[in-house]
């Protein structure tokens, strides 16, 4: 694209701030700014704020711990069998920084040993490696970065030898990023050569493996499902095979691990019914009285809080990836360049960035497995250094199932 044809696309979208400093830049500058101009879609720019309106919410069936363990040889012996078919493959979302850590460096690169390092990557490799020993079985994990962290990710692995795993099956792909905007829709720059974008929301990770190419590795390797994970928690079972027998053997199209809540006001999304499909519910959005709610038995209604480990099947993925998911517009503080080209720090939400939700890919299929898992065994969330799932709880939890640190 040269200057011409950028400013031409912008003119149409009333955009053309974006090229204000364009005469200043350097011959290289100049042509990211033009690269960047090019494969952006604009598309997604609007100032019109998601209603909020939700469908009619029920509560959804739960399979509790104590119906799996009874049935634990079985569904271990289809999930392996699964497994070890080449059926199985892994998506980890790590696409964030530490800076909430109190690091620069990307989340997984976050140290949390005390006697010896042991970074965040680390325990989720080794983690999968349980499986892997168990069934004998290397299991492609594909890794999202952004643009923000992906070399820094990619160095990382390669220097610590990719914690033993088996390079081969080990895939980078960047997530898709859209662009951010003031509250008249006007797109930021971050530099002078630079769009403002922001990640494209969890909900981009299957059209971000898609565009990264990754689905010729998934359809050329026989995958059949695909366990989708958030790089926070450093107790979660990968590729879990009982998971995965008890969704085979349930006819599901998709699967959420869920923990029973420690008390109704706990800050977790919870799974549901919305117009009859599986969904989720964020915590915010209970009201008093889905939290007082009770089922016949005399449980809360709305007792499991999701912790971002999905597994879904590839074909009904293949069949929603045709369609939109919803975007939402979500009011933020955004850091650019005004219209001098001083960088601004803003101290309130000054804008917009769009994403797409996991839960909306969710409720796009029919039927899904909630499997609930025990807190202290596969939830260790890490997202403050103190405190609340914090650095501190995830290495008591870790001691506690013997992990050395």
């Amino acid at each position: 694209m040269n200057y011409s044809e950028a400013y031409s696309k912008l003119s149409a979208l009333d955009q053309t701030q974006l090229l204000s400093f364009f005469d200043e830049l350097t011959d290289s500058e100049q042509l990211n700014l033009l690269a960047q101009i090019d494969a952006t879609d604009f598309s997604v720019v609007t100032t019109d704020k998601n209603s909020g309106e939700r469908g009619i919410i029920s509560p959804i069936g739960v399979t509790e711990i104590s119906e799996i363990e009874s049935r634990r040889a079985e569904f271990m012996h289809i999930g392996l069998e699964e497994i070890r078919a080449g059926h199985v493959g892994a998506v980890l979302l790590a696409g964030g920084m530490g800076t909430r850590l109190g690091s620069d460096a990307p989340k997984g690169m976050f140290d949390i040993g005390i006697t010896h390092p042991l970074y965040i990557f680390e325990c989720i490799i080794n983690n999968l490696m349980d499986v892997v020993k168990l069934s004998g079985n290397f299991i492609h994990l594909f890794i999202m970065t952004s643009d923000k962290n992906h070399a820094s990710t990619v160095n990382f692995f390669e220097e610590k030898d990719y914690f033993g795993y088996d390079r081969k099956f080990i895939h980078f792909f960047m997530q898709d990023m859209a662009p951010t905007a003031d509250h008249n829709g006007k797109v930021y720059l971050e530099e002078k050569w630079k769009i403002s974008t922001s990640p494209n929301g969890n909900g981009g990770w299957y059209s971000s493996m898609k565009k990264g190419g990754m689905l010729d590795t998934v359809k050329n390797s026989g995958i059949e499902w695909l366990n989708v994970f958030a790089v926070d928690n450093v107790l979660q079972r990968i590729a879990d095979p009982v998971f995965i027998g008890a969704a085979k053997l349930s006819n599901c199209t998709v699967g959420s691990k869920v923990i029973r809540k420690i008390s109704p006001d706990e800050r977790v999304g919870v799974m549901c019914l919305e117009d009859g499909r599986p969904s989720i519910v964020e915590y915010y959005e209970l009201t008093d009285a889905m939290r007082d709610e009770k089922l016949e038995s005399g449980e809360p209604a709305y007792n499991f809080g999701v912790i971002l480990n999905y597994l879904f099947h590839v074909q009904e993925l293949n069949a929603i990836a045709e369609k939109d998911l919803p975007l939402h517009v979500v009011e933020k503080k955004i850091p650019h360049i005004d219209e001098e080209g001083t960088h601004i720090i803003p101290e309130k939400p000054n804008g917009f960035k769009f994403e797409t939700l996991i839960l909306d890919m969710i409720h796009m299929l029919h039927g899904c497995l909630v499997f609930e898992v025990e807190r202290k065994h596969e939830f260790a969330p890490i997202k403050n250094r103190t405190g609340t799932d914090s650095v501190e709880s995830a290495r008591e939890l870790l001691k506690l199932n013997g992990i050395e640190l």
